[in-house]
């Protein structure tokens, strides 16, 4: 086996000053095979020669490797505070981004930019049901719009226009009458009907006392009408006028008409008469009514009724509690006929009179 070769040795005053017994002087002592003693930590942090032993050795000895044989490796110097503090080694690359002058504004706005998006998805994903929900109200109140519009939109078209005008509730009025006059009507929209068109037209029959106009999609309009009620005939200069209970003419003939009462009433249509003898007429049940044949009254509280062919007078008195007074006349008529009787008093309904 090959034995190593010497350890170079360092001069005698660096081995007093580090405390390191040369090879001569303690040659007697050790064998050849001895290890190199291990300075201690604080002699290898200050001690120069120490940091050079490998550089001599190889100086010396180039050929032969040196071999450690035992003890701890030499401990690194320990960084100082001062060492710590100080700055970067010069050939140390810097980091990036750490720089100033290697910090521009495409690199700022890029990381402002990556700092919003990841915001944006962070509210996103925090407030989805939130969204989803608002998403489900806003697509009903759309649903509702357009349905709304469309349905607007169809009936102002030509689709729900006029084609057909119907009457309801004439009895004395001829409703084709009525239908000729509306006739300008047919074609138009049904939300877009002229009403004052209709009242313009409508005006022209007496006969008509109200009327209500009813759109019946696709395409009827329906006019119902509530005839005036005429309550006899006044005699004027041009002949027998029809009037109602309001005083309105409805029809002037040069003769009476058969079963229309004639009224005499003093003041005219205007006066206050007039109206008590209109209120009690149109109180009257049709078959009492049918058979008065005259209708007088000179105030409002002294109104009397002609009956029939026999002339029995019903002294009816105001026209307060006319229905009262309409009930008790059929009853006491109906146990009284009128041909053995020649007068009947209601004017107290409590009390009735027969003469």
């Amino acid at each position: 086996m090959r034995r190593p070769s010497p350890l170079p040795q360092p001069p005698a005053g660096e081995a007093a000053r580090t405390g390191v017994p040369s090879r001569a002087a303690d040659g007697a002592r050790r064998s050849p095979r001895a290890t190199v003693p291990v300075p201690a930590a604080d002699a290898i942090d200050d001690s120069p020669a120490f940091e050079s032993v490998d550089d001599r050795a190889l100086d010396e000895n180039a050929t032969a490797p040196i071999i450690p044989l035992s003890g701890p490796s030499p401990s690194p110097p320990l960084a100082t505070a001062g060492s710590r503090r100080g700055a970067e080694p010069a050939d140390r690359a810097p980091e990036p981004g750490l720089g100033s002058d290697d910090v521009g504004f495409r690199e700022v706005w890029r990381a402002a930019r990556a700092r919003r998006r990841a915001l944006r998805a962070e509210v996103r994903r925090f407030t989805v049901r939130q969204r989803r929900r608002r998403a489900v109200w806003l697509g009903a109140a759309a649903s509702v719009l357009i349905v709304a519009l469309a349905t607007i939109g169809a009936a102002y078209s030509p689709l729900f226009a006029v084609e057909r005008v119907v009457v309801v509730g004439t009895d004395q009025l001829a409703s084709s009458e009525v239908v000729d006059a509306l006739s300008g009507q047919v074609g138009t929209p049904l939300p877009l009907v002229d009403e004052s068109g209709v009242k313009a037209e409508l005006i022209a029959f007496p006969l008509i006392e109200s009327y209500t106009l009813e759109a019946r999609p696709p395409h009827d309009l329906v006019v119902r009408i509530v005839e005036r009620t005429p309550i006899g005939l006044i005699e004027t200069r041009a002949g027998y006028t029809l009037v109602d209970a309001a005083g309105v003419a409805l029809s002037t003939t040069a003769a009476p008409a058969a079963g229309t009462p004639l009224l005499t009433v003093t003041g005219g249509v205007d006066s206050d008469a007039f109206a008590a003898a209109g209120q009690v007429m149109r109180s009257l049940p049709d078959d009492l009514r049918a058979q008065v044949t005259a209708v007088s009254a000179t105030t409002p509280d002294d109104v009397t009724l002609t009956l029939g062919g026999t002339n029995t007078q019903v002294v009816w008195g105001s026209a307060e509690q006319s229905a009262r007074k309409a009930l008790v006349l059929t009853r006491t008529m109906a146990s009284r006929p009128p041909a053995d009787v020649i007068a009947y008093d209601v004017s107290s309904p409590d009390a009735v009179v027969v003469r």
